[in-house]
């Protein structure tokens, strides 16, 4: 994948005489030209009202996914919605490996009833009531039973709510399920800081735009850490160049 880097400037001197040291800019994410959209969706909001602030301050189309019960939840929720970013709940499910494998202590578990899942789903919404649509956090195991799925996407599509499947495994039934109950939804194709360092984000976002510009349309999903932000602000904003228009998450499912 080549990427192209900026030219390189003379530093001009200051008031002083000293020779000035300017930041490098990002180089430019790489892509042939090609019209597609893309919506990247922010995982794990609701820590720091700070980390909305700053994702907000980027000035394009982004998308929340709050974890209820995180301590600035409720806030980023409200925050978002005057600004009209577009939320989503971030379930969390069951991964393998758990318990050895951390979970929030909502999240919900293979051994529970229908009926607990479907009320605990029921609270979610109720907590983050901005809510457009919902997708999975961790949950590579929860996320491979039909019988556990099954209460979650029904208790979405009663509420008008769609679910985009974060593919923590391959073996998950989540789309399969949802396009059999007529739920909308949508599946992530990118992750883009699986790695946090910045050359690996501009790999990964390239990777997105590529697909979008080849599909139409590719889902990218990050989290909100410091390299993240930073990252996002230099790069986005100049997708538009390469033919790439943010979009809410929302704009993308069917």
């Amino acid at each position: 994948m080549s990427v192209s880097l900026p030219p390189k400037k003379r530093l001009k001197p200051s008031h002083t005489g000293q020779a000035v040291t300017r930041p490098k800019p990002f180089a430019q994410v790489s892509g042939s030209i090609g019209k597609g959209q893309l919506a990247v969706i922010i995982d794990d909001m609701g820590t720091s009202l700070q980390e909305a602030r700053s994702l907000a301050a980027i000035g394009v189309p982004l998308t929340f996914s709050i974890i209820p019960g995180l301590q600035s939840f409720r806030e980023v929720a409200t925050f978002a919605s005057g600004k009209s970013i577009e939320t989503m709940i971030h379930i969390p499910m069951q991964p393998k490996g758990w318990p050895q494998h951390r979970l929030e202590t909502n999240g919900l578990l293979v051994s529970m009833a229908e009926s607990d899942i479907s009320e605990r789903l029921r609270e979610f919404m109720r907590d983050i009531p901005q809510a457009v649509g919902a997708n999975n956090h961790m949950g590579s195991e929860f996320t491979e039973h039909e019988d556990k799925m099954r209460p979650v996407l029904e208790a979405l599509k009663g509420k008008g709510l769609f679910f985009i499947d974060s593919v923590t495994t391959p073996q998950s039934v989540a789309p399969r399920l949802a396009r059999d109950l007529g739920l909308k939804s949508g599946r992530r194709q990118v992750f883009l800081d699986n790695e946090q360092n910045l050359a690996y984000i501009r790999g990964q976002l390239s990777q997105a735009v590529r697909m979008a510009q080849k599909n139409g349309g590719a889902i990218a999903i990050c989290h909100p850490h410091p390299v993240t932000i930073q990252a996002l602000a230099a790069l986005l904003p100049g997708l538009h160049q390469q033919g790439i228009t943010l979009v809410p998450a929302s704009r993308l499912v069917r």
